[in-house]
């Protein structure tokens, strides 16, 4: 399955009426995936757009038919800023669907050695073990990056709903006490650049139809 997200952040004063009709546009142009999300970034995303919009497909040739229809899009003069990643994964059906879909694009420290990374990863794959709120969850490197950063880590998840996400997963003791470490400038365990882009938004249908996937 290769799998493309951009999270698109609107300039500012866009009406609703203009976000209504951006998403039917993006909607439109990602008609021939197998599986899109085109939905509003919900309060208390982090540098994750105004509106989140991810798409799977059976292979990268099936991204490369659409991908200029998906382009032309987001060059609209009421696009300020996208930040994206393509990626592949392989997905086994585990879990239950949620609600919520969230994703967080990473960049680790250019310099870090790879056993820390192996290390970072293994304590991100540790929250879906511990938050009962994650029904389903994907690790994985993308292959092409754009956006204010190059990221090297997508995680995505789907959750029970909003509260799962920004109560029991924020404020669980593995997300405090283990993970935080990485991303925190005082800990000496950081590695992560200091912009993250941590975006979430409603779903109705299953995004990751229960997927486990790690790298």
């Amino acid at each position: 399955m290769f799998k493309v997200t951009r999270l698109v952040r609107l300039a500012s004063g866009v009406d609703k009426a203009s976000v209504d009709d951006l998403r039917v546009q993006l909607s439109s142009a990602l008609a021939g995936a197998s599986r899109s999300v085109v939905e509003p970034t919900l309060p208390g995303s982090r540098n994750g757009g105004d509106i989140l919009v991810h798409a799977q497909f059976e292979s990268e040739q099936s991204w490369g038919q659409i991908r200029p229809a998906l382009e032309a899009v987001l060059a609209d003069v009421r696009i300020v800023h996208v930040d994206g990643v393509d990626y592949q994964t392989d997905s086994t059906e585990v879990g239950s669907p949620g609600t919520v879909y969230r994703t967080l694009l990473l960049a680790v420290q250019p310099e870090t050695p790879a056993p820390v990374v192996a290390q970072f990863e293994s304590d991100l794959l540790l929250m879906p073990r511990y938050v009962s709120t994650i029904t389903a969850f994907a690790l994985t490197h993308p292959t092409n990056t754009c956006g204010a950063s190059r990221w090297t880590h997508v995680f995505e998840q789907e959750f029970t709903d909003e509260a799962g996400i920004m109560g029991t997963y924020l404020m669980h003791p593995i997300h405090w006490a283990v993970v935080d470490r990485w991303f925190d400038p005082e800990c000496p365990e950081f590695i992560i650049r200091a912009r993250v882009c941590h975006s979430y938004c409603a779903i109705v249908e299953p995004v990751l139809a229960g997927e486990a996937i790690t790298l």
